[in-house]
């Protein structure tokens, strides 16, 4: 059995955790069914981008590794991938995998830094913890689908996995219940992206000096 945490991260946010793992499993089989794939090929998209941030940032942080201990995940991240097997195409356009991202990004980041300080971990590590919990597993996405991935463009996207982690770091240090944190900040960093997606916005790029 896994040690207790020393900060618990009660019954609410493992259920954020729960919805960012389909909702990025989604984007997994997506990217693969716009490729006209096979189910497998699916299926293995969706579990390896619904899990792939949550393993590493369990690696780090020293905590075993969740899906592995919990039967539901592999079982969620297959049972989207045949929802989207079944589904029309039509369904799954561009715009609607955008906001399936935005809100997958902003629950797993705020989940990611929660657990990360359920562990033990420092303020600021946990903040790194939920970009990463939020990040990894598009990045694998993108780079096994052959796409640029979204590290590389200008969009407020890590951003928005920034914001989130730092508000729920934040907010829990200000005393505020964890699940009640997490809403907050989950909220906070879907905003962003929302806006981002919305109104094209995006950070400077470097310019050399120039």
């Amino acid at each position: 059995m896994p040690a207790p945490l020393p900060i618990p991260i009660g019954p609410i946010l493992p259920w954020l955790d729960l919805f960012g793992i389909a909702v990025f499993a989604a984007t997994g089989a997506l990217a693969a069914a716009r490729r006209e794939q096979t189910f497998v090929t699916l299926a293995f998209f969706a579990l390896i981008t619904g899990v792939g941030g949550g393993t590493i940032r369990d690696l780090l942080i020293g905590a075993p590794v969740f899906w592995v201990h919990d039967t539901r995940v592999a079982g969620l991240c297959l049972g989207v991938a045949v929802a989207v097997w079944f589904t029309p195409q039509r369904w799954w356009t561009s715009y609607v995998f955008d906001w399936l991202d935005a809100a997958g990004l902003a629950a797993y980041a705020a989940f990611g830094a929660a657990k990360a300080m359920g562990y033990g971990i420092p303020p600021v590590p946990a903040a790194v913890m939920g970009v990463v919990t939020a990040c990894a597993g598009g990045i694998i996405r993108d780079v096994l689908a052959g796409e640029p991935s979204i590290l590389m463009r200008p969009e407020l996207y890590v951003t928005a996995a920034a914001l989130t982690a730092v508000l729920q770091v934040g907010l829990t240090l200000a005393g505020l219940p964890l699940f009640v944190a997490g809403l907050l900040a989950a909220a906070g960093g879907f905003a962003l992206r929302a806006a981002a997606i919305h109104w094209k916005l995006g950070l400077p790029a470097y310019k050399g000096g120039r």
